[in-house]
């Protein structure tokens, strides 16, 4: 589930939104109230249940050889997600929506690279919410790596101090440190 050239997305469990209005997020350290999205090359990073804690890293131009072959695999590709067993009957059985807008309404947002994409205005969708479907395979035909780990801390700690570009998103979720 991607969107268009012209679109952004905003996924959702939830397909009965019809507007959605900028609000402060509680867990995050802006103090703006924003309505989010994401474009093209973070849509995958969104392709889990909402509370699902994942740790995501991919290669960059600025990305070693040694760290891509040690973190995301010789011959795996060049992006790899990774979750906790806890989280995979969930990835599995989650009913996900996508909601499509026009990329106009929205601008970057996130420093010293943009992560998502936001509107400061109430926007509406170009149509209703569309089922995003099966998410391991979505990550399969995307070509991304998806690992299931007993605890996401010591990847993801290998993971920021590497080479790779990285994300990680409810990491507050995850189990605690082994």
């Amino acid at each position: 589930m991607r969107p268009k050239p012209t679109e952004v997305l905003h996924f959702s469990e939830d397909p009965t939104i019809t507007r959605f209005v900028p609000r402060v997020a509680p867990s995050s350290q802006r103090s703006g109230a924003y309505v989010w999205a994401v474009d093209d090359p973070r849509a995958p990073d969104y392709w889990f249940p909402r509370q699902c804690p994942r740790a995501m890293a991919w290669a960059s131009a600025r990305t070693s050889a040694d760290d891509r072959d040690r973190i995301i695999g010789v011959g795996c590709g060049e992006r790899v997600h990774a979750i906790e067993y806890d989280w995979l009957e969930g990835l599995q059985t989650v009913e996900l929506y996508a909601y499509r807008f026009s990329a106009a309404d929205f601008r970057p947002i996130g420093e010293p690279l943009p992560h998502a994409v936001v509107s400061t205005v109430p926007v509406e969708p170009l149509g209703p919410p569309e089922r995003v479907g099966n998410l391991l395979q979505l990550h399969q035909k995307a070509g991304i790596q998806l690992r299931i780990l007993d605890n996401l801390w010591e990847f993801w700690d290998a993971v920021i101090t590497s080479t790779l570009e990285f994300s990680g998103i409810r990491l507050r979720n995850a189990k605690p440190r082994a």
